[in-house]
């Protein structure tokens, strides 16, 4: 039993999940899950009360039981426990107060992270103001390597999403040129098939390993169908830097998702053997808050803390991306623009925070309260937040998923108002193609024939 005054009047919470649900910033999915604070005093109570909650105190206290759980199990049994052991009497407020210290190095805050819990990050996330969440993650930067080297401090890289309504590979190619002549693509070209069937899978792997040695684009590329249907299409020999899957924060949310832990362990081992990447990190995972309500596999807790409970799950494989589809599922789970930037800032400082290389969908749907110009503006502060990458589709709208999310030019301003550059090599490949001098866009971006014309097309 939690309890505090305020403003003359007794606020009293029965458990640590309570606490973590009504300190949360207004969300719709915690209204409909029937987890939110009843009024803004009484999340602020909250909030008073987690500030001085401990860290041994969050970490006995998981908000789904470790006996029923493999995420809880993996996120407990992989802390360094010196480092634990070492900041477990300090309270949230004293972790939000040593993030934002300006002595606090970068190092400071990788070795740190090692020793902390899901429950932990969410917490101290809570207690953060959205300019806090920007500084906090603009500290951190968390690199990895698949055949590039992404996260790298200065970058700002993006995912090459060519997506088609019919999985042409034509038309995929078209899309990718687009995007490619737009200086998009370092981090992944990476598309969502409509098709989720080892033969359609295949056929895009192929097309797009064509693609990328054909003009020996420095770049990685993967197919984001089911973690089950990549496997057996690697199997059967098709080329394949990363495998993807959508991941939750509890264990039967991932059963839901129709995979275990067993088949990540499985991917990575086969990429290991199979897989065309020449660096080490060779998953690709994307979460987004309230997919575990969806599910009901949320164990009445609030969508933030399911969302750090993804990262913490996320870090045990060494991941070479991860993102939050940050509005994609609709205004069920986050109402407006309003929820959608501070979910999109919670969640790439909470997996900053995990320790593993963060990106976002900066996105919406057509039936909640956000337009264009709410992402763009989401996606300028994770680019100065230190967002290891964004996405890029033709003219922002995805016309296979129905959703939209950043345009293939808006990355070049981005990066040109922030000072920040592609992946190295990739970054080199733009310039040796005329699509950028000394880092910014000549008169051939946008322009696809630079490609068709190579390959003797016109």
């Amino acid at each position: 039993m939690y309890r505090t005054l305020l403003s003359g009047q007794t606020f009293t919470f029965d458990s640590v999940k309570e606490v973590l649900a009504k300190a949360n910033e207004e969300k719709s999915g915690d209204i409909l899950a029937g987890v939110a604070a009843k009024s803004d005093i009484e999340r602020v109570a909250a909030k008073e009360v987690l500030s001085q909650m401990t860290l041994h105190e969050l970490r006995e206290n998981p908000i789904v039981p470790y006996e029923e759980d493999d995420v809880t199990r993996l996120n407990q049994d992989g802390l360094n426990e010196h480092i634990y052991g070492s900041i477990k009497s300090w309270t949230v407020a004293d972790l939000r107060e040593w993030i934002l210290s300006g002595s606090t190095t970068e190092a400071d805050i990788r070795r740190i992270s090692k020793g902390l819990t899901a429950e932990m990050v969410a917490a101290v996330a809570k207690l953060m103001g959205n300019l806090d969440l920007i500084y906090g993650a603009a500290k951190v930067q968390v690199p990895a390597r698949c055949n590039t080297t992404i996260g790298l401090r200065g970058t700002l890289s993006t995912r090459l999403q060519p997506n088609h309504t019919t999985d042409n590979v034509d038309g995929i190619t078209a899309s990718l040129f687009e995007g490619l002549s737009y200086g998009c693509g370092d981090a992944l070209l990476g598309l969502n098939p409509v098709n989720d069937t080892v033969s359609s899978l295949s056929e895009v792997l192929k097309r797009l390993d064509e693609v990328k040695n054909q003009f020996e684009i420095p770049t990685q590329i993967c197919v984001l169908g089911h973690i089950t249907t990549q496997i057996e299409a690697v199997k059967r020999g098709a080329p394949c830097d990363m495998i993807f899957q959508s991941i939750a924060g509890s264990e039967k949310g991932n059963r839901a998702f129709g995979f275990g832990t067993e088949t990540v362990l499985e991917a990575k081992e086969l990429l290991k053997k199979q897989g065309t990447a020449a660096g080490n990190n060779v998953m690709y995972f994307e979460t987004g808050q309230g997919s575990e309500l969806s599910s009901d596999a949320h164990y009445g807790a609030d969508q933030v803390t399911m969302e750090a409970r993804c990262y913490a799950y996320a870090r045990n494989f060494a991941p070479f991306m991860v993102n939050t589809v940050v509005g994609f599922i609709g205004p069920e789970y986050l109402y407006d623009s309003k929820q959608v930037i501070r979910a999109g800032l919670e969640d790439h400082f909470m997996g900053k925070l995990s320790g593993v290389p963060m990106g976002c969908d900066c996105c919406y749907t057509n039936h909640m309260l956000a337009d264009q110009n709410d992402i763009e503006n989401l996606a300028l502060m994770l680019g100065a937040a230190g967002a290891n990458y964004i996405l890029g589709v033709p003219t922002s709208d995805d016309i296979m998923l129905n959703y939209q999310t950043n345009a293939y030019h808006d990355v070049g301003a981005i990066r040109e108002i922030l000072g920040k550059r592609p992946i190295y090599e990739f970054d080199c490949w733009l310039e040796k193609m005329g699509i950028t001098e000394n880092g910014k866009l000549t008169k051939r971006a946008g322009d696809p024939t630079i490609f068709t014309q190579m390959r003797g097309l016109g």
